[in-house]
């Protein structure tokens, strides 16, 4: 009897957090809850709740209820007060963010809001907080938070004119100890284990020094999940800390600055950066569809010289554009952030900068990656120094980015000047990156050609290719509006892209995953050009010269800003000629690292022998 009076007092005190805080751990679960489903996309039925949302959910209150536990009952009050502020702020802000940008709260809107004056504040509360957003998901939270307001002045009110509950209600609170122990224990034990995977993930997440491995963190398949508001808020100001860390290392770099003389050697340098494209899917390189016609008849005119060995550093965007913005190259001593950026070196030099993008504008609604990569694009003191002229707004398909620069942009060009396109390219989901009357390729066409393909696949290859089609007719109207200027246009995409080569059932990038010579070459290995106009082919026929001398060389494109410098006539201290795939002193043995562990061309060796 005594053991059983000792096991039923210890789940009495298990049950103990939970029933002294009861209306916190109730409110709290509720809205946690809540919060969830309510942010599930509407136009996807393959999506659904993070699986471990009750049980993890019940662990952490449980925790926070046992932390309260051991404080004073007056002090208690105080710190639970500030907790509801700070949860049902976060909360209503995280739904609000969802009803109108369709995204939680991530990094890019914690630093548009650190970033947003007073007069800005007030236009968007007078342009958003509308009736609109009352009456939506974001409306009944607040009738949540005002329920749980009236139940406590209440509370308080009984107190004061000591107003007593019916017997029956204080007997079952009496005996409802051990129940609540009960459940609490067990629910306890199969939380801890259920929810032990991604609290180790969050500490791993949130023991990364820089903001690039916690993206990179963020393409693993097992990385933590931000379930909560809370949890959302946290890791974006822990992310925001991480990235200005090396803002203040580019401003610092920025600072440092220096030209020594400019010869404006090409009155218009355009670079077209695309996106998720290897060769393997591009007819120029000897693909079996006809997906870049255009490039190739650019080819056969002779202006278009296509470079057959190029590749990235990173398979990832925002890895890629450090790499290619910055003088630094890998395996150079020091990180990128410690070195310029190469638009800021032609800004210098008196070039005119325009950067022209379909991806990075600072946005709310954009993701963590796009955070991670256009943060420094997107920071209004780095971009001043950059550019001169920008894009305002993002489109669906990227002929938007051409109607832009006709309208608004070119009006902006000066004698001499330095345009940069970001497309959106071929990023997935590769349906949506084309109008659908420029659909040209069939899934039946591939039936042959790809007979061990699914119906399934075949469309997918069958929009990834019409894709494909679309982003060469957009480079082709580029290169169009500089075919009668002296320009020299470089087109390259950020990295490459798998959609079920060989017999890879892969599609995008696998991100984690070991390099080996297949993931290479479909993911890192990329088309590269450089188109040059008949003026500037008759004013500077020996750069036409090694350009063409230069196309079967080694190359990776973190080094492109090398080769820009050299096309403008800009001299600078940071400027390396061994980087330079034009100059004499080109370094064509310099080991091409992939993903700073990686050598490629080691791989390819490796293969070569296997082959023979």
């Amino acid at each position: 009897m005594t053991i059983l009076s000792s096991i039923t007092k210890l789940l009495e005190k298990v049950g103990n957090p939970i029933k002294s805080n009861f209306r916190f751990f109730f409110f709290m679960y509720l809205v946690g809850i809540v919060v969830a489903y309510v942010e599930l996309p509407t136009n996807r039925e393959d999506v659904s709740v993070y699986g471990d949302l009750w049980l993890e959910l019940f662990f952490d209150l449980y925790i926070v209820c046992v932390l309260l536990s051991l404080i004073p009952e007056r002090v208690r009050c105080w710190i639970v007060g500030v907790f509801y502020t700070i949860a049902y702020a976060t909360s209503i802000a995280d739904l609000f963010c969802w009803v109108k940008f369709q995204s939680p709260l991530n990094p890019s809107m914690l630093l548009l809001v650190a970033e947003t004056d007073k007069r800005e504040a007030s236009e968007f509360f007078s342009s958003y907080i509308n009736a609109e957003v009352i009456t939506s998901s974001v409306g009944f939270l607040l009738l949540i938070v005002l329920l749980h307001c009236l139940l406590t002045v209440w509370s308080v009110y009984r107190k004061r004119k000591n107003i007593k509950y019916p017997v029956i209600f204080n007997v079952v609170k009496e005996k409802s100890g051990l129940f609540i122990g009960i459940i609490a224990l067990i629910l306890f034990v199969v939380s801890a284990i259920s929810s032990f995977h991604n609290k180790r993930e969050m500490a791993q997440m949130f023991s990364l020094k820089t903001i690039g491995a916690v993206e990179h963190e963020l393409t693993t398949p097992d990385c933590a999940v931000f379930y909560t508001p809370i949890y959302r808020l946290v890791f974006s100001i822990y992310a925001n800390h991480l990235a200005a860390q090396q803002i203040d290392r580019l401003v610092d770099a920025k600072d440092r600055v220096a030209v020594q003389d400019c010869t404006f050697d090409a009155k218009n340098i355009v670079l077209i950066i695309g996106e998720s494209l290897g060769p393997h899917h591009s007819q120029q390189y000897g693909y079996f569809m006809k997906t870049t016609p255009r490039q190739v008849a650019l080819e056969k005119s002779g202006l278009l010289v296509p470079f057959t060995d190029v590749v990235a550093p990173w398979n990832l965007t925002s890895f890629v554009f450090k790499n290619i913005f910055s003088l630094h190259v890998v395996g150079q001593k020091g990180e990128w952030c410690d070195y310029p950026l190469f638009p800021q070196l032609f800004r210098k030099a008196g070039y005119h900068v325009s950067f022209i993008t379909n991806q990075f504008l600072p946005q709310a609604k954009e993701a963590v990656y796009d955070f991670s990569g256009g943060f420094f694009l997107n920071h209004k003191e780095l971009s001043a120094s950059m550019f001169d002229t920008r894009n305002t707004r993002l489109h669906t398909y990227d002929e938007g980015l051409l109607a832009d620069y006709d309208k608004t942009l070119k009006a902006e060009n000066k004698d001499n000047n330095l345009i940069i396109f970001h497309l959106m390219g071929c990023h997935v989901s590769y349906n949506r990156r084309y109008p659908e009357n420029r659909k040209h390729f069939r899934a039946a066409q591939y039936k042959t050609k790809r007979p061990e393909l699914t119906k399934q696949r075949r469309y997918m290859l069958a929009h990834y290719d019409n894709a494909v089609l679309y982003n060469d007719s957009i480079v082709d109207q580029i290169v169009k509006r500089f075919a009668n200027e002296e320009a020299v246009v470089i087109y390259m995409p950020d990295h490459g892209e798998e959609c079920f080569e060989g017999k890879r059932s892969i599609i995008c990038r696998n991100h984690s995953a070991q390099i080996d010579y297949d993931l290479a070459r479909y993911e890192f290995k990329v088309p590269f050009w450089i188109y040059c106009s008949p003026k500037y082919i008759k004013k500077h026929p020996e750069v036409f010269e090694q350009i063409k001398a230069a196309k079967d060389k080694h190359f990776m494109t973190d080094a492109l800003p090398h080769l820009l410098l050299h096309l403008g006539g800009i001299k600078a201290k940071d400027y390396r000629s061994e980087y330079d795939i034009l100059s004499p002193q080109y370094n064509e043995k310099r080991p091409r690292i992939l993903k700073n562990k990686t050598n490629y061309d080691e791989l390819v060796a490796e293969q070569n022998k296997k082959q023979r």
